[in-house]
């Protein structure tokens, strides 16, 4: 970086990338460094984007940190909060700016930003950028920059699409992987505890509660999940609080900031919070919901173990969940630990399944079994009649009853009368059905 080479450079999420590009920056920007206070001698010269909020202020003030001794200002532009503060950062001059796509192209079309001296455009959490459909406002940022101007690409994860994008984003890249792609921190221990889907709650206040857990971080697939989460376990007398996209940015700072000062316990979120929220000494992380992208698990469980620091992976895997799992073993490359709750463990051949005691292809004939036997009774039951051979089904009397029209009958109808017995069993005959649906015909 320091000799101006565009960088690909991917490492386990917790281990410092933000200083890792932070620090040769203000290196390189220090003789450039003015004391001025004349906006002009503080262009923009440094271009940092980000896929969320959380995310930008936490690199804005890791730059703020690193280079306080320096005369270089940097700031933070991001959705969610009045554009009016920021147009006034940016018209006193900054060297450094970090932003999300939406907002930044906002203050483009204010014109109330200048990227003519940008230098070096810094792409972090790139791949989380494309999952959440940025891609399109990057390529306009992109072609409003200098061409000639150095690249650096910053993710924990690698998958192809990244790799696609830096064919036409970046000159000659060097490439610097830290650890294996997709590779999960070993200071993070990992567990699951196979559960039933409707327990799944339950067993989340029983863990929390008996085990005295003060500070976790627990996600969810979903913002009204994440919402309906939290409010079960204040019923069960649990300081929760949940923070997603749905929030204006003030609430999600709030119950951050309550999260990191111990007045809540639980902080409920979902995929928002598995980038660039760093808690520190933070000891577990819950999934709830386990994610349909092993890639998601990885960012997950990097909430915790930073730093050095130990830390707990906790997964809640019902049935449906045996597939994603899978695919997260396949992914980190290690088996995650089975433990099995009582009372609050599924039934049956999934439990053997989930825990790894009963080949999946076993269960799968044991079903069938069952099914094959479901169908023999039901061919015995056809073979007995009788009143007591299949129990009767409550019905709507509205929908059962056979149609009766209520105009005048057909001249021919006198000599067809409509037999009594069939119309007692509940079926109804081909003609009637016929006129129900698309009206009698003609004579």
């Amino acid at each position: 970086m320091l000799s101006g080479r565009d960088l690909m450079a991917g490492a386990q999420t917790g281990t410092g990338k933000t200083a890792a590009f932070a620090l040769p920056i203000l290196q390189r920007l220090a003789p450039l460094a003015s004391a001025s206070a004349s906006p002009a001698r503080h262009p923009v010269r440094v271009l940092v984007l980000t896929p969320t909020r959380e995310l930008a202020v936490q690199v804005f003030e890791s730059f703020k940190d690193y280079g306080k001794h320096m005369p270089l200002r940097s700031t933070v532009v991001y959705g969610g909060v009045d554009m009016n503060a920021q147009i006034d950062q940016l018209r006193k001059g900054v060297e450094i700016l970090v932003a999300t796509p939406g907002r930044l192209l906002d203050h483009v079309q204010n014109k109330t930003v200048m990227f003519n001296q940008v230098s070096v455009l810094v792409l972090d959490e790139a791949d989380r950028m494309l999952d959440m459909g940025f891609l399109p406002d990057i390529k306009r940022i992109i072609a409003l920059l200098p061409k000639e101007r150095q690249n650096l690409l910053f993710s924990a994860t690698f998958p192809d699409e990244i790799r696609a994008l830096t064919k036409t984003l970046l000159r000659n890249p060097a490439e610097v992987q830290v650890a294996a792609r997709n590779a999960a921190a070993d200071s993070v221990t990992h567990v699951m505890h196979p559960v039933a889907r409707e327990k799944k709650r339950e067993l989340l206040s029983y863990l929390i509660q008996t085990r005295g857990l003060k500070q976790v971080l627990v996600f969810s697939g979903t913002r009204i999940g994440a919402n309906r989460l939290a409010h079960q376990l204040r019923r069960d007398h649990i300081q929760a609080d949940a923070i997603h996209g749905d929030k204006s940015q003030a609430e999600r700072e709030v119950a951050l900031a309550d999260f990191k000062a111990g007045k809540t316990n639980v902080l409920v979120a979902t995929d928002v919070a598995s980038r660039g929220l760093d808690i520190e000494g933070l000891p577990q992380v819950i999934n709830f919901d386990v994610p349909h992208s092993p890639e998601d698990y990885v960012h997950r469980i990097g909430r915790t173990g930073r730093a050095g620091l130990t830390g707990e992976a906790i997964s809640l895997v019902s049935p449906q969940d045996h597939d994603a799992i899978a695919a997260i073993e396949r992914l980190i490359k290690k088996r995650i630990e089975r433990v099995l709750v009582p009372s609050f463990e599924a039934s049956g051949a999934s439990v053997a399944v989930l825990m790894g005691d009963e080949p999946r292809r076993d269960a799968s004939r044991g079903r069938e079994r069952d099914r094959g036997r479901e169908r023999g009774r039901d061919r015995g039951s056809r073979h007995q009649p009788g009143p007591s051979s299949t129990p009767k089904k409550a019905s709507d009397p509205i929908f059962s009853a056979p149609y009766e029209p209520g105009s005048a009958p057909r001249p021919d109808s006198a000599a067809k009368p409509q037999p009594e017995p069939q119309q007692q069993s509940g079926k109804r005959r081909q003609p009637q059905v016929a006129a129900l649906l698309g009206g009698l015909k003609r004579a």
